[in-house]
């Protein structure tokens, strides 16, 4: 027998007894409490079905308030035992290790660099004597940067007593810097600011950087005035630099050599002042006739720009010396001529090749290309590390010729080409004795 099929009326939804009323949907709380509210809501007795209405805040809380009333709680994590200080350090220097040996030794390095400060720091505080617990005084200040330059110094391997002693110099010359007790002569020499800022900045380079190495010293007389002639060279004029620290450093009067500069070197600023201030002139022949006959001892590098710009490939040979205006200033003071011949210098800067569109751009006489400027950028003023030989030669007499023998053309340039031809020779000489440019 064929049944029919099911009339959709005749059909009566069957809902069983113990199934909870359709609600509307309550986001259920998180965690264990769900359950607790699943067995609470399986509990109550079946409703009718409610309206379509939003339940009531009642409604929605209940569940959750019957949830945090059930008994599932946390359980409390159990203290962990501290380990002895000798086990924590044993791992520490294990973990040290072991991270040393896989990542590399930088990790060690650091932390010898954080020790060694920790010891450097409590040195400090522990030399300090603060008599004023909220706010030190002047004095305590002073005291303890004393006490950190001491132990700076001591952890570098410098004597705590030069230390002291340079602390003491730079107080004091910063005292009479603002009290006004320092001296500047008619040409803007100011000795003070040479002493203790112009030639300490260059100390590093001539020492350390171009370990400069001085012979004939004893060439240049103690007193009185005199003339030092030297080659020029290097892109940078570092040359007369040098030879100034030369002079007073290895001098036994420690004579401040005063150097004639072009005027390019006093419209530059900074450069222009503190060359002032550091006994640099004009390079003319009044104002080096009246430095030499105050009895000073005046520096001149009669090839200018023309020795100073000249490409690598011309190293070391000499350019005209012009026409000779420093044997007239020195024949009509009648002081001696001292030739000086210095080399390394050529090496700091070579120059490879020139850009004149740069140079007139900004007017300078030349626009350098070494092998590590413009290629460089900045890093490219940083001069090569080279060996230093300066050499002053004996001192060539004037006083015989009289100040009338300035005016003689003939006079001039013969004495010019002697001072030239003894620098060059002296120059291939060092040379031939040089070991390398660079030790």
């Amino acid at each position: 027998m064929t049944e029919g099929p099911t009339e959709p009326e005749s059909v009566v939804p069957t809902v069983p007894p113990t199934e909870p009323p359709v609600e509307p949907p309550v986001e259920p709380p998180v965690g264990p409490a769900t359950e607790a509210s699943t067995e609470l809501v399986e509990d109550l007795p079946a409703e009718p079905t409610p309206p379509k209405s939003r339940p009531s805040r009642a409604s929605v809380r209940s569940p959750r308030r019957a949830a945090t009333s059930g008994p599932t709680r946390l359980r409390a994590v159990p203290p962990v035992p501290d380990a002895p200080a000798g086990a924590a350090a044993a791992r520490e220097a294990a973990t040290r290790h072991t991270q040393a040996g896989a990542g590399g030794g930088w990790e060690q390095a650091l932390t010898a660099v954080q020790s060694r400060a920790e010891k450097l720091v409590g040195a400090v505080l522990e030399g300090a004597e603060l008599t004023s617990e909220a706010r030190p005084g002047p004095a305590e200040l002073v005291e303890l940067a004393v006490n950190v330059l001491r132990a700076a110094a001591t952890s570098a391997g410098v004597p705590a007593e030069e230390v002291e002693r340079q602390v003491a110099e730079t107080l004091a010359y910063l005292r009479r810097r603002l009290s006004g007790d320092y001296v500047v002569d008619e040409f803007g020499f100011d000795e003070d600011y040479t002493v203790n800022v112009h030639l300490p900045l260059l100390r590093p380079l001539y020492k350390s950087w171009f370990r400069v190495e001085v012979r004939g010293i004893e060439n240049i007389p103690d007193e009185g005035g005199a003339l030092v002639v030297g080659n020029h060279s290097g892109t940078i004029a570092l040359d007369s630099l040098m030879t100034q620290v030369a002079v007073y450093d290895e001098h036994p009067r420690h004579r401040h050599l005063r150097m004639l500069g072009a005027d390019l070197v006093f419209q530059l600023p900074f450069i222009g002042t503190m060359a002032r201030r550091s006994g640099t002139t004009l390079a003319a022949n009044t104002d080096a006739e009246r430095l030499l006959g105050s009895g000073a001892l005046v520096g001149v590098w009669p090839e200018g720009f023309k020795g100073v710009g000249k490409p690598f490939s011309e190293r070391y040979k000499l350019q005209r010396f012009g026409r000779g205006g420093f044997v007239s200033a020195a024949l009509r003071a009648g002081v001696p001529i001292v030739p000086v011949s210095i080399v390394g210098a050529e090496e700091i800067y070579p120059i490879l090749g020139n850009m004149p569109a740069v140079a007139r751009l900004f007017g300078m006489p030349y626009a350098p290309i070494t092998p590590t400027f413009p290629l460089l950028g900045p890093l490219g003023l940083v001069p090569l590390p080279s060996k230093w030989l300066i050499e002053f030669g004996p001192p060539i007499d004037t006083s015989s010729f009289g100040p009338e023998a300035a005016d003689d053309p003939m006079l001039v340039f013969d004495l010019t080409d002697q001072v030239r031809e003894t620098i060059q020779q002296t120059l291939y000489s060092l040379l031939m004795q040089r070991k390398s440019v660079f030790l």
